[in-house]
């Protein structure tokens, strides 16, 4: 499905590869870890391969099950990542003898939690650009900066569902019984796939009405994230909230049990809500906001370098879709 952005401009054209030199992650944690408990942290970099590839790995080091090693998100396999893992504190003394060609453990940590999916606050990227003239640099960095003020359209990236959309196609055949998956993260990664099919839907239909508007359209009984989390749908459009970015207006993951929006809201949303899904629904944030967004430009070269922060489930990739004003698939991103 086409993804559509927020800002009408051309085209710009530059090339990007998720390869270990050109596409860095650094996962933020959630809160500072304790020091002292009994599980262990590892902070890990990880080069090449899926999270589920490396936790695999530790799994058959300690010689236990997968499931017993948290983890906060998966982060991206042609990519150089950092990321923390959490296992029982009496590894300590066995992982000191790990060693692994594309995995390194950076440091560890004591801390009286395992990690849980979920457990972060975002992520730090760092891309390069290749064919960047000058022209274009301007225009990277104008839009740049107009997206760190005013956001970006949250879709989910391409990677989400599958190289060519398989993910989106066995989701769909697991939910109408035409096959049978066993494997409980599998599953739920299948549901979330299928869920996040309607979420992207809904969210180009909210950006195609915003067309003529100078940025996302507000809508009465939208749904709204306020900064403490809370969900709220308020009997007025809250424009200074949002503007001042106190309240972002949210899609929904259709489910069970989930805060579903009214009024002229709800008419958009019903076409894109699967009310006889079983599993529990979410609400997703329509934009986000990239932070400390940092750009060089080396103009010999034609490379230009940018970094920035996006919260949990955020797309780096939807990130750079926004600027070039097209959409990118896994064909266009091979590594080099």
């Amino acid at each position: 499905m086409e993804r559509i952005y927020l800002y009408t401009n051309d085209v710009i054209a530059f090339d990007f590869y998720q390869n270990q030199n050109d596409f860095r992650v650094e996962e933020i944690p959630l809160k500072p870890f304790k020091n002292k408990g009994n599980f262990l942290i590892l902070h890990v970099q990880k080069v090449e391969l899926t999270t589920w590839d490396m936790v695999a790995v530790f799994a058959e080091f300690l010689k236990i099950p997968a499931q017993k090693i948290g983890y906060a998100g998966l982060k991206d396999k042609h990519a150089t990542t950092t990321q923390y893992l959490s296992v029982e504190l009496k590894y300590e003394g066995v992982l000191k003898k790990f060693s692994h060609p594309q995995i390194t453990i950076l440091e560890t940590f004591k801390n009286g939690e395992s990690i849980q999916m979920g457990d972060l606050k975002g992520n730090r990227f760092h891309i390069n650009l290749y064919k960047v003239d000058k022209i274009s640099a301007g225009r990277i960095e104008k839009i740049a900066r107009k997206i760190e003020k005013n956001g970006l359209a949250n879709y989910f990236g391409f990677q989400r569902f599958g190289r060519d959309g398989d993910a989106l196609k066995q989701a769909d055949a697991m939910l109408k019984g035409e096959e049978f998956v066993e494997d409980t993260k599998l599953k739920n990664f299948l549901i979330s796939v299928y869920q996040s099919h309607f979420f992207n839907a809904w969210l180009k239909e909210r950006i195609e009405l915003s067309a003529n508007e100078k940025g996302f359209k507000l809508l009465e009984g939208d749904v709204y994230l306020q900064n403490d989390g809370k969900l709220i749908t308020p009997k007025i459009i809250p424009t200074r909230e949002f503007e001042a970015k106190k309240a972002v207006p949210t899609g929904l993951l259709c489910g069970r049990g989930v805060f579903r929006a009214r009024d002229a809201a709800r008419e958009i949303e019903k076409k894109y809500d699967d009310e006889f899904l079983v599993e529990k629904g979410l609400r997703r944030e329509a934009l986000v906001y990239p932070k400390l967004v940092a750009m060089q430009y080396e103009s010999e070269k034609k490379v230009f370098h940018v970094s920035f922060e996006l919260p949990k489930g955020a797309y780096a990739t939807v990130f750079l879709e926004n600027i070039a004003g097209r959409n990118f698939s896994a064909e266009d991103v091979k590594k080099l």
